[in-house]
């Protein structure tokens, strides 16, 4: 939680502060869409199966759409869609593998910088989705709702285009079907205004 603790002074920060965006007024163009692509890794994916002659592998490709709304120079709402990835077990002929996704509602508070450039923090709920699949006829799946925090940084490459570098983290996706996980995603993207 205490990195809770740190996103959420930086949305507060952000959100009182009035100094403005350069070069990219986020005011002429207050909807944006965007992607993202990185590295997920599910930090108990792995937890409890590694025994002689299993292999685990609790890290995958993500990748997220979202669309946005800056409410002001400081603060915009986002909503997206995160496919976290597979976490993928062997052993003893028996093979199986984790998905999860997510839908994430999240409140964005920006602080720029200098030269086009700005750091933000994210807070927000998710609604995920778990499903187990193995070749041994084993399958389950999980629905939850938790929180999300992350921390990035964003290029303004112009009024209309900026690039993203970005950490979040998923709080307990899954359940008790499936197992829960916090997954942690290491992201680059690019959002577009109009």
């Amino acid at each position: 939680m205490k990195n809770a603790r740190s996103v959420i002074a930086v949305l507060v920060l952000s959100g009182g502060t009035s100094v403005a965006i350069p070069a990219a007024a986020q005011s002429m163009h207050p909807f944006y869409l965007g992607g993202s692509i990185g590295q997920t890794t599910a930090s108990d994916g792995c937890s409890g199966i590694i025994l002689p002659g299993i292999t685990c592998n609790d890290s995958d490709t993500a990748w997220r759409i979202l669309g946005g709304y800056q409410l002001n120079q400081n603060v915009a709402v986002e909503l997206g869609y995160q496919d976290l990835g597979n976490v993928r077990a062997t052993g003893f002929g028996v093979a199986g593998e984790v998905t999860a996704n997510v839908w994430e509602l999240v409140a964005v508070g920006a602080l720029p910088l200098k030269n086009r450039f700005s750091v933000y923090g994210k807070l927000g709920g998710y609604l995920g989705n778990t499903e187990l699949r193995s070749n041994a006829g084993f399958t389950g799946s999980d629905t939850n709702t938790n929180v999300t925090f992350g921390v990035g940084g964003r290029y303004d490459f112009s009024p209309q285009v900026a690039f993203r570098a970005e950490y979040q983290s998923y709080q307990s996706v899954g359940g008790s079907t499936v197992g829960e996980s916090d997954f942690d995603v290491v992201s680059v993207g690019a959002l577009f205004r109009f």
